[in-house]
Order: C-alpha cells, then structure tokens, then sequence
C-alpha cells in the first residue's frame, strides 16, 4: 500500500526551527519600509520630470491654480513685490501733497452780537494750495463751495493741515468751470501743489482722490481714470436746460459731498484734476468728475489777474428757442416753418456790442459766421471756444419773419 507525500513524516533535522521563521519575518518588514520610502521620495523627481501619467499638486495648491500660474509665466514673488511698490507709491503721493490740501468753509453772517460765533456753516468743500507768492498762498477750490461770498470779503475760512482755521479773501470765481481762487496769510505754509498735465493722461492709469468727505478732514480715496474726455451739460439757470458743456475727467476715486474742490492726484503725486462732481443717485456708485488741469490752469490764471475770466460777450440776455412754447414760433415771432432752433433775445444791454450792431429784444438768433445756433449752449460754446476778444462776426438772425445779418466786434465778458 502506498502513502501520500503530505503524510509522510520528516526527520528531526530537516524541520524549520522557530529562530529561522522571526528573522524571515524581519526581513520582509524591513524591506517593505525600504520600499515606501523609495516610492515617496522618488514621486516628485518622476512628476518634475514628467514621468508620471497624472500630475501631482502640493497640498493647498489647486491644481487650475498651478496651472494658470504655470501657463502665465506669473512669478508670484514679483507680483507680491509690485503690489508693494504700488502701495509705497501711493504713499509717498499722499505725504507729498496732502499737507497742502485744506478744508473750505463758507461762511454766513449773522446779524447777531457776536457775528464769529453766531456765523454758521453755509458750504463745505475742500481746496489745493498751487503756489505762495510773498505774503499770500493761492489756493484754488470750486465756485459751488464759496457761492454767495462776497469777493475781497473774509466770508471764508480756511482749515490747514495742522487743524488750524485761517480767514480767506475770494480773489475770483467762474461759475461756468466751478472754479473760484482764494488767498490766506502765506505764514507757516510748506506745502505747495504742483500742477499735472491732463492732456498726457489714458484711461486706467491709477487716480487718488484727497479731500474732507463729510468734515472727515484728509480722505484719501484710490482708484483709477475712468475716461479723461467726458464732457458734462450743465445747468447754470436752474431751468432745466443745458447751459454749458463742462469737460471733465471721470474718475471711480470716491468723491463724496465735501471732496469738492480737493485734489486728484496721479501716482507721482502731482495734481491732475480738481475734484468737483458726483452723480447723487442711489443707483450709482463709482462715478466722480474732477476739472483737468488742462481746463483749470487758464482759469486760475485770468481770476488772479482780473478777478473774473474774461470771455468774449455779445451783450444779450438769452433763452433758447425750445424754451418757448411752439405756437408763438410763427404766431408771435413770425418765424417760417423751417426754423428749427435758435436763440431768443430777451434783452440787449445798452453800450455793449449787440446794442452797437442794431440787435433789439424779440430777435431769434440762428447762426454765427456759419456756425449754426439751435440753443444757448451752442451760442456760448462757439463765442467761448471758437473766437476772441475783439473778433468781428456775422450775426444771422430773424425779426418780424425776416431774416437779417449785421457785423458784431465781441467785447470782454464777465459771464
């Protein structure tokens, strides 16, 4: 009868001893460690050089992070240096000029005993000092936050950098560019603006606002140039109708009520603006209006040298055309059908060109030279745009139904 194999028994010297089977087992454990830890260390080698079918992303790294990163060519170390540059930049701009610009308050007096204590505040603004001049600084702020002062008056105080609040004279204003310049004893002044070029200015370049938002004195507010030719229509009547164009810089600086007449500012700290309007709508945010330097500079000029900028005048009071009901175009005026637009003469001023050159009440103006004339803000922008002081003009115009030219040497205006 024969046997299995597995039941055969084996001499004592040919079975495994028990020493034998722990050190096997050490073995094993010991290489499997030498394994993982080959696997670990040699995975970023392998995924750095591509190996790897998939990709490997450090902890707390996406990998569309890495990726974009990777594809841009971004070094985040310079990136990191640049938004500390930008922010250093700022910086010095502000310190530069924020001692110059100050708080404006126009003041109303009262009729009471005691007229300094009694006064109360009748505008609040802010202003930029341009220039010292032996014992005056000029400072120049917007026509709206010294309206109703009276020119060579203390009506207007001044609030300087160190809280100090000085009295003003009005020198000039000029209601068609919201500007108006102010003097104040030039004593412990340091800080002096200087004056930008607009005209060199691009749309996104960074733009700071300085001023006192709501009597919060030294606001600085960052943002960048939304558009640098916007031109705004303005009401200067309060009829509801455009009377001006004024061309402005549009920033989303925020400019808040008492921002007007501070500083905008670009990234070298120059002044390239004078703050002066916002869009008061609940709806938007974001869009405020400053007077480029370009515009404010022949400005500042003429009110320190005349007290007024001087424009060239035809010697009229007038209405637009679309201010009067239709009825009374032909019925009344007797104008022909195909008059569209024009100016109305409500009245001529005697000794002034328009009186010298025949023009009477009831005329409706439709053209200078051969410019046509549809309202009063075509007529101002071709006499304050187009021609000078001491040009002579052709004047077209319609009285009693007829049309009729004269010649008309324009003179100096205050507007």
């Amino acid at each position: 009868m024969g046997y299995y194999d597995d039941h055969t028994s084996q001499p004592d010297d040919q079975k495994p001893t028990q020493k034998g089977k722990k050190r096997s087992g050490l073995y094993g454990f010991v290489g499997a460690v030498l394994g993982a830890l080959i696997v670990v260390f040699s995975i970023p080698v392998l995924a750095n050089n591509g190996v790897l079918p998939y990709e490997v992303t450090p902890k707390n790294v996406s990998s569309t992070d890495n990726d974009e990163a990777v594809s841009s060519g971004v070094d985040m170390e310079a990136v990191e240096t640049l938004s500390l540059e930008t922010t250093s930049e700022v910086i010095e701009a502000v310190d530069r000029v924020s001692d110059a610009v100050v708080g404006v308050v126009n003041m109303q007096q009262s009729s009471g005993l005691f007229d300094a204590e009694d006064s109360e505040s009748e505008g609040t603004g802010s202003g930029v000092i341009y220039k010292v001049e032996g014992d005056y600084a000029f400072i120049v702020t917007n026509q709206h936050v010294i309206n109703g002062a009276s020119q060579g008056s203390s009506d207007i105080d001044v609030t300087l950098g160190d809280g100090s609040r000085v009295p003003a004279e009005l020198v000039g204003e000029d209601l068609l560019t919201d500007l108006a310049v102010l003097t104040i004893d030039s004593e412990g002044i340091e800080t002096v603006a200087e004056f930008g070029d607009s005209e060199s200015l691009q749309s996104g370049e960074p733009a700071i606002a300085i001023g006192n938002p709501l009597t919060f004195e030294g606001t600085v507010t960052l943002g960048i140039i939304s558009a640098v030719e916007r031109s705004l229509p303005v009401d200067l009547t309060g009829n509801g109708q455009p009377d001006w164009n004024s061309e402005v810089l549009q920033t989303d600086a925020a400019i808040n009520p008492g921002n007007s007449g501070g500083a905008l500012l670009n990234i070298q700290g120059d002044v390239i603006g004078i703050n002066s309007m916002k869009i008061a709508q609940s709806a938007v945010e974001g869009i405020g209006f400053a007077i480029p330097t370009a515009v404010a500079m022949p400005v500042i000029e003429d009110l320190e040298q005349y007290g007024e900028v001087q424009r060239p005048q035809m010697g009229i009071a007038l209405r637009s055309l679309q201010e009067i009901p239709s009825f009374h175009w032909q019925d009344t005026l007797g104008l022909p059908e195909e008059v569209k637009g024009g100016v109305y003469v409500e009245a001529v001023e005697a000794d002034t060109p328009a009186a010298e050159a025949g023009l009477e009440e009831g005329d409706v103006i439709t053209a200078l030279d051969d410019t046509d004339i549809t309202d009063s803000h075509d007529l101002r922008s071709f006499l304050y745009k187009d021609v000078n002081i001491g040009d002579t003009i052709t004047v077209t115009f319609y009285r009693d139904g007829e049309e009729q030219t004269v010649e008309l040497t324009l003179d100096k205006q205050v507007f």
